[in-house]
């Protein structure tokens, strides 16, 4: 669906361009789109490389597995059933890479974690419902990418928006946790798949 709506804003365009005798201005600007498209892929891959280097040097280091077992505890109240399994860690460093700010380093853990989900939550999907809905929500006690993208388009104070994210995540999340309960009752198949 999205691939259609990108060729019909691209045909738009041209046309557009055409008609209004401005091919030049279509040029420029898909030419600038490319640019700032690769500039964008080099800087989130030197992002990810730092952030998952720093996330394997926590892991090394013991870090993530304290971290883990802090997250672990009160996620163990909603993912009951994966208590003492690999798929709850995955889970925990997923939810503590969100909780630090570290999105980047979150990302491979998420997509681990979701495999894992896929296999051992096939009848209800409610455990994948709650993982999505972690995921989405995102509690940032930390909120580094926010606070550098603010700061690098010249904010005084990049920092200020730290209360407000934590404010309205912890609200979405409980209303989305809300919302997967009335939606995926315990014990019971998903009617929603």
């Amino acid at each position: 669906m999205l691939d259609v709506l990108l060729l019909l804003l691209t045909a738009a365009a041209v046309i557009f361009s055409v008609l209004t005798g401005n091919t030049e201005s279509l040029s420029k600007a898909a030419l600038n789109g490319c640019e700032k498209a690769v500039k964008l892929c080099l800087t989130l891959a030197g992002s990810m490389a730092l952030w998952g280097g720093l996330m394997k040097t926590a892991d090394s280091c013991g870090i993530t597995k304290k971290i883990t077992r802090i997250v672990s505890r009160p996620l163990s109240l909603i993912f009951r059933g994966l208590k003492g399994t690999d798929t709850l860690e995955l889970i925990a460093l997923n939810t503590a890479a969100n909780l630090l700010g570290l999105g980047n380093a979150a990302t491979p853990l998420g997509l681990k974690a979701m495999s894992e989900l896929k296999r051992t939550d096939k009848a209800s999907g409610r455990y994948t419902a709650f993982f999505v809905l972690l995921n989405t929500a995102s509690i940032q006690l930390v909120p580094v990418t926010v606070a550098s993208i603010r700061l690098s388009h010249g904010s005084s104070s990049p920092w200020e928006i730290l209360l407000p994210t934590v404010i309205t995540s912890s609200v979405a999340l409980s209303a989305g946790l809300m919302t997967v309960c009335i939606l995926y009752p315990k014990g019971e198949k998903n009617q929603w798949k």
